[in-house]
């Protein structure tokens, strides 16, 4: 009998610790190397989650921005060895570190997004961008006076040509004839922060006959907006609503929830439901669309909206099929 009671005082203690430690532990951020204020993705946790979560929760997140390749590990484990839990990785870049730094943390909530890490504690996040960009490159053929229209991505990945792959469809479900010109900037992390290569390409296609570019190109697509401005063309923006850098110039931008991923994870953790595994938000989830606000309202027609309206709806539905790039490393539809 007294040994049953020792066990039970064991295991009611091991849980009050636990219990303490969950309470205790303090949600945290890294963001990748483009850093907090990259005007995309990053800010777009930055905004939507960090600022959002201490404006509804009055919880502050502790945020770290490594300053190379390198410090991504080693900001990931300073942050797990301080009990930082959940701790938010910005970006696939992050998935070897990921993979490493929480197989030593076991007890640590980790929470990736755009990559998928197949650890208990890990919890991956991924959007199904081959929608949204489905979405905006039917935008795209609606607003085009030249059946000619452009796509300028980041690093040469899978991921990227994801998107490429929806927005072409899209493009084509509006205009069989039309075409569309693509680049991809380089094959290295570089290629996402690289605006003078970015305004370069799409020049290059606004010399071709373009007159709408899509960038899905992190830092690099600052260059193509701008070359858009100067040209007297459009632009999409991506991951964050990039409608309010050039008015009238960004017809439009294909938004992820990455902020509201984030919240979400923090959120869950703080009320005993984070869970490990894969998440994958669509259209349906809420996880992508394309932005209208006071920023590109006049470039919107009644009818290109009513045409948007009727073809995410087709596409929740399932009446629209879009291919999925990653499925097979094709574009193929």
């Amino acid at each position: 009998m007294n040994n049953i009671l020792k066990m039970a005082a064991v295991a009611t203690f091991t849980l009050t610790a636990l219990s303490a430690h969950a309470k205790s532990a303090e949600p945290a951020v890294i963001y990748d190397t483009a850093g907090k204020f990259d005007k995309s993705f990053n800010e777009a946790v930055f905004r939507g989650g960090v600022e959002e979560y201490k404006k509804a929760k009055n919880i502050t997140v502790k945020e770290f921005e490594p300053q190379n390749e390198a410090q991504r590990e080693q900001g990931l484990r300073r942050l797990a060895s301080r009990g930082f839990s959940p701790i938010v990785a910005v970006g696939f870049n992050f998935s070897s570190s990921v993979e490493k730094v929480a197989a030593e943390f076991p007890e640590i909530q980790f929470t990736i997004i755009d990559s998928v890490v197949d650890k208990p504690n890990v919890q991956s996040v991924v959007f199904k961008e081959h929608e949204g960009s489905f979405l905006v490159g039917a935008l795209a053929a609606q607003a085009s006076k030249t059946g000619k229209v452009g796509f300028v991505g980041g690093m040469d990945i899978p991921l990227i040509r994801k998107f490429e792959c929806g927005y072409e469809q899209g493009v084509k479900y509006v205009n069989p004839q039309a075409e569309v010109f693509q680049n991809m900037t380089g094959s290295t992390p570089a290629a996402f922060a690289d605006p003078a290569k970015g305004a370069e390409l799409a020049k290059t296609q606004f010399s071709k006959g373009a007159d709408v570019v899509y960038a899905a190109a992190g830092g690099t697509g600052l260059g193509v907006y701008q070359a858009a401005k100067d040209a007297g063309k459009l632009a999409i923006g991506v991951d964050a609503n990039q409608n309010h850098l050039h008015p009238g110039t960004m017809l439009t931008s294909m938004v992820k929830s990455v902020g509201l991923a984030s919240f979400q994870s923090w959120d869950e953790a703080a009320q005993g439901k984070w869970k490990g595994g894969v998440k994958a938000l669509g259209l349906a989830e809420g996880g992508v669309d394309w932005a209208q606000d006071e920023n590109n309202t006049k470039l919107i027609t009644p009818e290109m909206k009513a045409k948007m309206d009727s073809i995410k709806q087709d596409i929740i539905a399932g009446k629209i099929k879009i291919h999925d790039y990653m499925a097979d490393n094709t574009c193929k539809y």
